[in-house]
């Protein structure tokens, strides 16, 4: 009974206190908040423009999860739900994804809650810019003009990523104080809008190349003219992207002369990017969220980079890669009947076994796509096979 009574007298000397602080403690604003009077001037908008753009990298939001759950590169929910891939690694790992793959998953999958919750970050990020540029009187028309129109692009792509996804999401912009919003109306018109206030009021050049242009928001118009079926609109816009457009760095749109050049740090930025989220090494010293941390586990199991062996290659897209040795040309309906080989069930290079690469006629962008045996992977050397393969027998004998 000791610790109950002392329990109590404390109690009971504390409340007097706590009444005649209460101004001066329960009326604080919070710590380590920034009031939108705080951040309305030039400065304060651009940081939460800034803050807008890092929620792309699909690790935003409170309680955020494994970041390749909601990685932007959708690896997931695209390539290992279409077929291009498997899951990789092994059976008991990273079970979520297994009903993703095989679409009997339900609301009850963390990975989908992940997804929603990094996306709405973004959303949440890019009505702040809107909602506080409102009250900032140190800027330019066209300064204003410019930020807006980043931020409005911002969020018409967050909101693509849920449309593409869940289809029926609720709609929440600047102006939303009920956050309680229905999921009953098709938010395809609120996109387009978006992304056509960006491509009518973005500059066609940013200073800084991650930032949005007005091309980069054209091409973005365009694609959701393509998924509202309006598609005499689509091409109007497509037409004059590819004709006109150009990088946020001012280069005009073209294929690399060298393919390899999309995969090349050296090289990144160039004339085929439309639209790049940047990554950084090294921001935070050990370690790897602001680089690319959505696919940490997709490099060669015990290969240079150790983890971890998901996201492999399918044989039925290495097939696609067989082509014509006349032509060149791809084989379009019977290309699984003439599958390009593979080292499947044969031990690793560290096991003396000799493998011969398929010597058939393929298409040379096959192995910047894929990590095959015996082929140089990265600058890593040749792909030793199963050596780097976590589980064969499950995922197959890509990289």
């Amino acid at each position: 009974m000791k610790t109950i009574r002392n329990l109590f007298f404390i109690s009971l000397f504390a409340a007097p206190l706590l009444v005649a602080c209460k101004k001066e403690f329960l009326e604080q604003p919070a710590l380590g908040a920034l009031s939108a009077d705080v951040l309305a001037n030039k400065n304060g908008v651009n940081a939460l423009l800034v803050g807008a753009y890092g929620a792309l990298d699909g690790q935003g939001g409170i309680g955020a999860a494994n970041p390749w759950e909601a990685s932007p590169t959708n690896w997931i929910y695209g390539s290992v739900a279409s077929g291009d891939a498997s899951k990789g690694s092994y059976s008991g790992d990273q079970n979520a994804i297994d009903p993703i793959v095989n679409f009997y998953t339900d609301a009850s999958n963390g990975f989908f809650n992940s997804k929603w919750k990094a996306v709405y970050e973004g959303i949440s990020r890019a009505n702040a810019v809107i909602k506080v540029l409102g009250t900032v009187t140190d800027m330019t028309a066209d300064e204003k003009k410019t930020v807006q129109a980043q931020a409005q692009f911002l969020r018409a792509h967050y909101y693509f990523e849920l449309k593409k996804m869940f289809n029926m999401v609720p709609f929440v912009d600047e102006t939303t104080t009920n956050f309680a919003q229905p999921n009953t109306a098709d938010i395809w018109p609120k996109i387009e809008a978006d992304f056509k206030a960006a491509y009518d009021n973005l500059p066609e050049t940013q200073s800084e190349v991650g930032r949005a242009n007005k091309w980069a928001a054209g091409a973005y118009l365009a694609k959701t003219y393509l998924y509202e079926k309006k598609y005499a609109e689509a091409k109007v816009i497509f037409d004059a992207v590819i004709t006109s457009g150009k990088t946020s760095n001012g280069l005009t749109y073209g294929l690399q002369d060298y393919f390899e050049d999309n995969f090349l740090p050296a090289s990144k930025n160039n004339k085929e990017s439309v639209f790049a989220i940047q990554m950084a090494k090294g921001v935070v010293p050990n370690n790897i969220d602001n680089a690319n941390s959505g696919e940490m586990l997709n490099y060669p199991y015990n290969s240079p980079f150790g983890c971890c062996g998901f996201y492999q290659p399918t044989q039925e897209l290495v097939n696609h890669y067989r082509t014509d040795a006349v032509t060149g040309l791809p084989f379009l309906d019977d290309y699984n009947t003439r599958a390009v080989k593979s080292d499947q069930g044969l031990e690793g290079a560290s096991k003396g076994n000799v493998f011969v690469p398929d010597a058939g006629s393929l298409d040379p962008r096959l192995d910047w796509t894929v990590g095959r045996r015996g082929i140089p992977f990265l600058d890593w050397g040749n792909h030793p096979g199963q050596d780097w393969i976590r589980d064969q027998a499950y995922g197959g004998a890509y990289a």
